[in-house]
């Protein structure tokens, strides 16, 4: 008796993919068969050309011609903005004295919550305060130690 091809072992050889598994690669812009001429691009316009240049933004101002050319340059999305208070609204808000907080002005309207506040020296003020804030103007020190406060910047 002969063996079955089922009872010898299996080789390397013998493997084949799945009928259906393996399918020809399409060959673009051979012919005007299939995907021929234009190669499935379509007709004319930026993404039927074969190169288009780096940094082509589309006929709209490149970044690399947009940013400035000199030294200088200080970004935007870096620089420190503060909300102002000046000396008279502090004396209006803590006609008594006291300790001067960004939380404390902001709860008292004079600022929004979670931003640095500068006092600036517009107003004059008598009574003493303790100002605990993220900025003061050299004008509002003056004033401030001059009516017997302190000042502790954060």
């Amino acid at each position: 008796m002969s063996e079955s091809p089922l009872d010898e072992p299996l080789k390397l050889h013998h493997l084949r993919p799945a009928e259906g598994a393996k399918k020809a690669r399409i060959r673009k812009g051979r012919g005007e068969a299939s995907k021929g001429k234009t190669a499935g691009r379509g007709t004319k316009g930026t993404k039927a050309r074969s190169t288009v240049p780096v940094g082509f933004e589309g006929g709209q101002m490149p970044l690399i011609r947009r940013i400035p050319k000199l030294k200088g340059f200080s970004n935007h999305l870096f620089k420190v903005t503060y909300q102002v208070v000046n000396l008279d609204k502090i004396a209006e808000l803590y006609p008594d004295g006291g300790e001067v907080t960004a939380a404390g002005l902001a709860e008292r309207g004079a600022v929004r919550k979670n931003h640095r506040v500068k006092i600036l020296g517009t107003g004059d003020i008598s009574v003493a305060v303790q100002v605990n804030v993220d900025a003061v103007s050299n004008s509002a020190r003056e004033k401030i130690t001059a009516a017997g406060g302190s000042i502790a910047e954060s």
